[in-house]
């Protein structure tokens, strides 16, 4: 068993070949990106002209699509983590405590919307967001119907990894024998043990809403990307820079739950 063990183990040069590789293959886009927004024109040479003009408030009128962009992925980022709190995870303890049959067919259902292609689920949203726009109003943050649907395959795998290294049926029947209500059950006993799923299926939420740029662009959104696109037309340096600014916020989200993720082994450790 040993032999086989060995065997299937990488040595410590494949390890790092492979790290190399990986961190090259990152690397290189992203270090491009940097140099691209550092060039000072024409002219040649590189300097922080055009992170400065972020800031100048003669460009707040240059850049307000941007800006409102970027707001609007906020709210969006928040209200789809939101359904997912709310509307998946719930349903997914449900699931798993009193109707263990259904959890194949709930896999399934959270898992079809990534083979529909984003076009085709676009024309099947339209008629609906017709009706939306009708009862809601057209503002952007209504995406987030659209976008809770786009992250249902991430975000129940996120969870679902979580649920099987947890006995939530054991502690829920605990809690439930000590008097405790089936909302306390779930704030306070199995949420704290589910706590990485739930941030791991809400960052991969970020990133998708962040990301997204067919739905918001053919049903007439202003969000993150689309804006990108119509900034780029006319200063493809800002454009750039703040997908930078994207791309470093998902990596802090990342490291965040990494920290929570580690700091809960070490409590967890005798």
């Amino acid at each position: 068993m040993s032999a086989v063990r060995d065997s299937a183990t990488p040595s410590k040069l494949t390890s790092r070949v492979i790290l190399i590789v990986v961190a090259v293959v990152f690397a290189v886009p992203i270090l491009s990106m940097v140099e691209f927004t550092l060039r000072a024109g024409i002219d040649g040479g590189h300097d922080l002209g055009h992170w400065a003009a972020i800031l100048d408030p003669e460009n707040s009128r240059k850049y307000r699509v941007l800006f409102q962009g970027i707001g609007n992925s906020v709210v969006l980022a928040a209200v789809t983590v939101l359904i997912v709190v709310v509307l998946l995870l719930p349903t997914m303890i449900l699931v798993k405590l009193r109707f263990p049959k259904l959890q194949r067919v709930l896999e399934f259902v959270c898992i079809i919307p990534i083979t529909v292609p984003a076009i085709v689920l676009v024309v099947g949203l339209a008629p609906v967001y017709s009706v939306v726009a009708r009862l809601l109003g057209s503002a952007p943050w209504t995406l987030a119907f659209a976008y809770g649907i786009t992250v249902l395959p991430y975000a129940y795998r996120a969870i679902a990894a979580n649920l099987q290294s947890v006995d939530v049926g054991t502690l829920a029947e605990a809690a439930r024998t000590l008097g405790a209500g089936w909302g306390t059950v779930l704030v306070r006993v199995l949420l704290p043990n589910l706590r990485r799923g739930v941030l791991t299926a809400s960052v991969i939420s970020v990133a998708v809403v962040l990301g997204e740029y067919t739905i918001a662009s053919l049903l007439g959104r202003n969000t993150l990307q689309t804006s990108l696109v119509q900034v780029s037309k006319s200063d493809p340096f800002v454009a750039v820079a703040f997908a930078l600014l994207a791309l470093a916020f998902a990596f802090v989200l990342l490291f965040i739950i990494g920290r929570v993720g580690s700091i809960r082994r070490i409590r967890e450790t005798p």
